[in-house]
Order: structure tokens, then sequence, then C-alpha cells
């Protein structure tokens, strides 16, 4: 078993071979409107993927905040994370399939010291469209992987990001890892789970024409993924990611705080759900975006996982009222801040979060108690039904256990078999709600998207004027249909400025101002005096958009070239998004 650090391994490494570190974009996408939070470190890269220049050049490696929410309740096994980081290195439009995959045989076999046996990948075995990718699996074989540890798979397997989607796509090699005390197999069988992938090189090659075509790529990229608490738990040789040096710190702290050990499996589920999300609502809270619980989107997600941290510290005898919280997110900030610097920064606004939403869902929780009683003093039967069971879940928090517990106490019984069909129900709904919100791919950035994405650097110059200096972009959110942008301001916009907003908008619209480009250091941008909506995310030499005196914004794009594109903008709504943040929704027609 070797402690490593990983991450600092892998940046360092790929920064020998040419790379630019550049820093996690936040939390939420900037490019995707599609998706509540970056899911991939592909993500934040879209608009360089399909041909913008990156100001850091063509060779980059990063840390990427990901979080995947789709399916809250499965956390608590040995593997899944709600939020997780994911380690990459890209080439846009520089090295290809070689290179990559040297790079990665190097990294594992020399600076992480994975015997060469127990390594074994997969490589697209083509179709009647594409050719199989012979030119991947002569390299890995050239390297010293046996032809007996390559196989060759479909495109659900080894097509990035599948044969429907129009836009950018490729063959991807995936490595996988022996975890396992048994003898390495001769022959590879991927279908063997103690065979467990560990990295990812997607080659993305072809467009996807409109008219179903593969057509090659003048400018060929190269996207890795690898995920770094699973590999970290298998260098370590633990098949519980918990048991991991990612986790140690968690774990042990929070024994101490419940004086449980995490071996006892009475415990073990609920102090990985508490490690989990606790680490997850640090990141989210910290994240310059200024996330707050909700009961919409992000903060819906932010408020759901604070919640269940609560209930599963009850549920291991924690003493909620006092400062627990706050001693494992002060742990966790001082773990991650030197990856996330935003987090020692936002410290306080995280103990605020966490502790503000644990005094209201005490509060929700003495309702629970109080509408239990209810239900149970107006029963005609013994048994509380599957949709009593199911509403004090959804709107009061109570697991399924903790009514089943209460119950016994009262004498009742609780339809367990009916609570996990309504169940069921919800979690296929959140999930298909989940997959709208993540088409994936590159397609997401279309004509219209680009349009509004240029828009808001207008809506955010015109803001300013109206309304003063003091405005500030706080997010946005762009489909083909609609923007929704945030911005700093005290009060509701009266009818008046609403409308010189608006026109303002339109006449920097109808000047047709060209949209332009440039490349400078960081600190000469901010010197011109360049917005930016998260600076940390940049590195030292930036993009900035320039819209003749109008506007200056450190951006990633994309943009139109002149803004008489546009067409007319017409404010739809204005509203409250959380404290001292108001929402424009806008259209163009």
């Amino acid at each position: 078993m070797q402690k490593i650090d990983l991450k600092n391994t892998y940046l360092k490494f790929f920064e020998e071979k040419g790379h630019k570190i550049i820093p996690s974009a936040p939390v939420i996408p900037e490019n995707d409107p599609t998706c509540l939070f970056n899911t991939a470190g592909m993500q934040p890269l879209v608009p360089y993927l399909k041909g913008e220049p990156h100001p850091e050049g063509k060779r980059l490696v990063d840390v990427q905040k990901c979080f995947r929410t789709n399916d809250l309740d499965s956390i608590g096994d040995t593997t899944h994370h709600t939020f997780f980081e994911m380690l990459g290195n890209w080439s846009l439009g520089d090295y290809f399939k070689k290179e990559s995959i040297s790079w990665s045989f190097e990294l594992l076999t020399e600076r992480l010291n994975i015997p060469v046996e127990k390594l074994a990948v997969t490589v697209f075995k083509g179709n009647d469209i594409v050719q199989a990718d012979y030119e991947s699996a002569s390299v890995w074989e050239s390297l010293g992987i046996n032809k007996n540890k390559i196989a060759f798979l479909g495109e659900e397997n080894n097509w990035w990001p599948n044969m429907e989607l129009t836009g950018p796509c490729g063959p991807d090699t995936e490595i996988f890892y022996w975890r396992s005390q048994n003898p390495v197999p001769e022959v590879f069988d991927p279908t063997d789970e103690a065979w467990v992938e560990i990295w990812n090189n997607v080659f993305m090659q072809y467009n996807h024409e409109e008219d179903g075509t593969f057509k090659p790529l003048a400018n060929k990229n190269v996207d890795t993924g690898l995920g770094v608490e699973r590999v970290t738990a298998i260098l370590e040789g633990q098949t519980d990611n918990y048991k991991s040096s990612v986790w140690k710190d968690i774990i042990e702290k929070i024994e101490l705080i419940s004086g449980k050990s995490y071996n006892d499996e009475k415990y073990t589920k609920a102090m990985r759900i508490i490690a989990d999300h606790m680490r997850a609502v640090v990141i989210i809270s910290g994240d310059d975006a200024g996330i707050k619980p909700s009961n919409t989107d992000q903060g819906y997600i932010l408020r759901r996982l604070i919640r269940r941290i609560i209930r599963y510290a009850k549920s291991i005898e924690i003493e909620i009222n006092s400062p627990w919280e706050k001693e494992l997110a002060n742990l966790i900030i001082n773990q991650y801040s030197q990856y996330y610097p935003e987090l020692e920064r936002n410290r306080q606004v995280i103990l605020d979060v966490l502790e503000n939403e644990k005094i209201k869902f005490n509060k929700t929780l003495e309702k629970g108690l109080k509408e239990f009683e209810k239900i149970i003093a107006h029963l005609e039967e013994n048994l509380i039904d599957k949709n009593n069971a199911f509403k004090l879940y959804d709107t009061y928090g109570f697991p399924i256990e903790l009514t089943v517990e209460l119950a016994n106490e009262k004498g009742f019984k609780v339809d367990i078999d009916g609570f996990k069909e309504k169940f069921a129900e919800h979690q296929e709904k959140s999930r298909e709600g989940s997959i709208g919100k993540f088409k994936g791919g590159l397609a997401s950035t279309g004509e219209m998207e680009t349009k509004y994405h240029t828009a808001t650097h207008l809506l955010n110059a015109a803001l300013k004027q109206v309304l003063g200096e003091h405005v500030h972009q706080k997010g946005s959110n762009i489909t083909a249909e609609r923007m929704r942008f945030d911005f700093s301001h005290n009060a509701k916009m009266t009818d008046e400025e609403k409308q010189k907003t608006e026109e303002l908008v339109n006449e920097y619209i109808k000047m047709a101002i060209p949209v332009e480009r440039l490349e400078m250091k960081k600190e000469d941008a901010l010197k011109l005096g360049a917005e930016a909506m998260f600076l940390e995310k940049y590195g030292d030499i930036v993009s900035v958009y320039k819209i003749g005196d109008i506007s200056i914004e450190l951006c990633g794009g994309p943009h139109v070239k002149n803004t008489n594109e546009l067409g007319a903008f017409k404010i739809k709504k204005e509203e409250s998004s959380s404290a001292g943040v108001r929402r424009i929704k806008a259209v163009l027609i």
C-alpha cells in the first residue's frame, strides 16, 4: 500500500509535458445551460473544444470540481460520491493518440508504480459508419500491453458522447486496473467487476454532421478524465473509498464527534453519507457563485444535502445543537483550500449556511412530528398508508426508518412496500429531470445560445448605467429560447428602470458594435477595468471580450462578431433571486 499525492503528481507530470495548469471552473456550468452543476471535466472547456482559442495555449491540465446529484439516495456505498474531483489533460488541436496514450501509460507505470500486468484497456471496435480504432490498440501494444489485455468494444462503451448527437465526437480508450487479491487473469474480460476503470482518453476526431455523416475534424482534440477518489483508493489498496486518505480525517472526526466506530456496521452508512454530503456542501456553498439553500435548482440540492446530513447525524446520536457541523466544515475547508482558494475566502459564508439551515430544519422536523401525530389521530385502521409515509419523507424530510420507528412506538404499522413504490416513482421523475438538465455532448452551444451569451454583456453594461456601478453579474442561465441573468442589487426595479435598461440594450444592438476578443495578462485586464464573475477560475493569461466603449469582460465565450446580429431585446420579468441579488428573464426576438 502506497500513500501518494495523486493530484499534485498528475498536475506536475503534465506540466513537465508542456501543459499549463488551469484553475478549476466554478461548480455552475458557464457554457452548458442544460445542467445544474459541472458533471465532468470537459464541460467548462466546451468553447475551446469547439475551436475557440484558449488563452493558455493548446495543452492544458486541471483538477475540476464535479457533481452528480441525480440519485443522492445511492450515496452510502463504498464508491459513489456526490462531489468528486476529476483530473484531466487536454490537447486542443495539438498532440493526439500516440502522445496521449504514451503519457497515460508513463504516469501510471513509472510515477504511480502500477505493474503493467495489472492494466488492461478497451478501444472502439468500429461499426458500419466509422472504422475500428486500430491506431490506439497499436500504441498500447507497442508500450507493452499484451494483445490479450486489449478489448475491442462497441459504441456504447467506447464512443463519446454517443452516435446520435451531432457535433465533435470520437472513439475513446478506457484504462482498467485489476483490483483483486486473486492472480491477474491472462485474458482481459471487461465484464469481470474486479477490472475497475480508472482513466478515459477521448479522441475527438470527427464531426457528426446534420446529414448524419461523420467528417474528420481539422483540429483533433484529446479530452481525458481520471477520478481522484477511485484511483486514490486503488493506489492505497482499499476496496472502500472511505478508508482511503481522501476521507480518513473526515471519518475520524465524525467518529470523535459521535463516539461511534465506522467499523460498526450499524453506523458505517450514516458516516459515509455525512462525510460525502458535508464535503459537497462545503464546496457548493463556498463557491463564488453564491448558491444559498432554496427550493429550486442548485439551492434545492444544497438544502437537501444539508437536511440529509442532519438526519443521519441524529441517527448516530450526534448532539445536533452542538457546533459539530462547524468542526467538520472547518476540517474540509482546511483540506481543500490549497486547490480551491475560494473556500478560505468564503469560510464564514459556509459556516453560516450550515448553521442557518440546521436551525430551520430542526423546526421542520418539529413540524413533521406534529404532522405524524395528526396522521395517526385520523387513521381508521392500524396502518400508515404509502401516501402519508411519502408525505412525511418528501415534505418533512422523514426517512422511512424514522416513520417506522415512530409508528412502532405508537403501535402502528407502515405500508413500506407502498412507500417504496412511491419512492421509486419519485426517483424516476428526478432522474428524468436530471437527464433533461444535461443533454451531453458539445452540441448545446448553438447560434441562439451564442447570441444570448453576448447579450448578457450588454445587459450587464446597461444595468450599470441605469442602476449604478454596484451592479455585478452573479450568474446566468441560457437556453436557445431565453436568457436568465442574476445581478447584485438590493431593490426591486421600477417599471421605468426596466424600460430604460431594455432601451439601452437595444440601442447598443443598433449601434452595430464589433465584438473584439483580446488576450492579455489577467492583471492588465483588471487595470483596464475588465469585469469577471469568477476571478479565481482564470489563469494568468485571459480572454477579454470588448464591445466598443460599452463593455469589457473576462470571458470564455462564445460570442457573436457584431452586436447587430442579436435582433431585438425584450425583458420578460424582473424578480428576486436571493438576498441582495435580482434576476432578469429576457428574450431576443
